[in-house]
């Protein structure tokens, strides 16, 4: 077997466990309550956790095999695969227009790592990382400051996109930090034998960092937003900001020189169409969905009578309206039956 077909095989494998991992993560979203630290006890995120790991190790494999051009656009398979494997694991059905989204953003994101070129530098500098880390980290908080803002805003007008936008703007900070880790793993791949251990101790740090920010990014994205809308976001991301990263800090560029940029401008719009598309049918979805019903009283129990203040406050009214015995309460007379001279028919005792 050719190292060629290697790396192939290995990013299908890839492919299916991010795939894999994506369900999880959406599925535990949609079933648990909100709590910041309770998925660590929960072994179903371990596993989504385990199969990340897996596909992002798979991955790095590959690049190491394969050429870049080859490589990177079968980690668009993901988006393919979600959906398939949603409804065959889950049994939770796609509708048109996310497999139109998921189409759109699939073969504008292909254009884009198939248009990108191989050239130039290949890993950064140290006053590169520095300024790719800044950049990094600064996007990364203003893109989750911006998710807790909307989720905010979400959760005091029920109904609206704030949820939808939340769920793109996490998912837009995990893509950021698993493209940023991409290019930070690549260059300690290739100056892990030229330099010290101590002096990569920093990077390996923060590429350990930005792979947890990518992981409860991309999980508190699923929640409220679906699985093809977060997981088209994040796959999107990933590979353009390091092609990014690689344009600008290693003097890559794009194939076939000014037509070629042009055209991967249009492949870009065409991802960016999809994930509007995609945006759109999860808030139509979410607004279709039932209200679920109020809590059912448990069978055998009596219900709860208030006690305290509100108990004796409503005794008192009732002691008002019932009369006392022996009295009895007078007949008024409809005012429908006033005769012309301003006297009722019915006697009043």
């Amino acid at each position: 077997m050719s190292a060629l077909t290697l790396a192939v095989l290995l990013s299908l494998v890839s492919a299916v466990s991010y795939a894999l991992a994506a369900i999880v993560q959406e599925r535990i979203a949609s079933t648990t309550a909100p709590s910041r630290w309770g998925l660590l006890r929960s072994g179903t995120w371990w596993t989504a956790g385990l199969l990340q790991g897996t596909g992002a190790l798979l991955h790095v494999v590959a690049l190491g095999l394969g050429p870049l051009t080859v490589v990177q656009p079968l980690g668009v398979l993901t988006l393919v695969l979600a959906a398939p494997l949603a409804a065959l694991v889950v049994g939770r059905p796609v509708t048109a227009a996310a497999w139109r989204g998921i189409v759109l953003v699939s073969a504008g994101l292909a254009g884009i790592l198939l248009l990108t070129g191989d050239r130039g530098a290949d890993s950064l500098s140290g006053s590169g990382q520095l300024a790719l880390a800044g950049c990094v980290l600064g996007s990364i908080a203003l893109l989750v400051g911006s998710g807790a803002g909307l989720g905010r805003a979400g959760r005091a007008r029920p109904g609206g996109r704030a949820p939808a936008l939340r769920s793109v703007a996490l998912a837009l900070a995990a893509g950021v930090a698993y493209g940023a880790g991409s290019v930070f793993v690549k260059t300690l791949a290739d100056s892990w034998a030229s330099s010290a251990l101590v002096a990569s101790l920093p990077l390996a740090a923060l590429t350990v960092a930005l792979a947890g920010i990518g992981l409860a990014a991309s999980q508190a994205s699923y929640r409220g937003g679906g699985l093809a809308t977060p997981l088209a976001t994040a796959t999107v991301a990933n590979p353009v900001v390091a092609a990014a990263a690689g344009m600008v800090l290693l003097d890559e560029g794009f194939r076939y020189g000014t037509a070629g940029g042009l055209l991967a401008l249009a492949a870009g719009a065409v991802a960016a169409w999809g994930l509007v598309v995609l945006t759109f049918d999860s808030a139509r979805q979410r607004d279709r969905s039932p209200v679920p019903p109020g809590r059912p009283r448990e069978p055998g129990r009596r219900p709860r009578r208030p006690d305290g203040p509100g108990r004796a406050a409503n005794a008192e009214f009732a002691a008002r309206r019932t009369p006392a015995p022996g009295i009895r309460p007078p007949v008024l007379p409809h005012p429908a039956c006033h005769t012309p001279g301003g006297r009722s028919p019915v006697a009043t005792p």
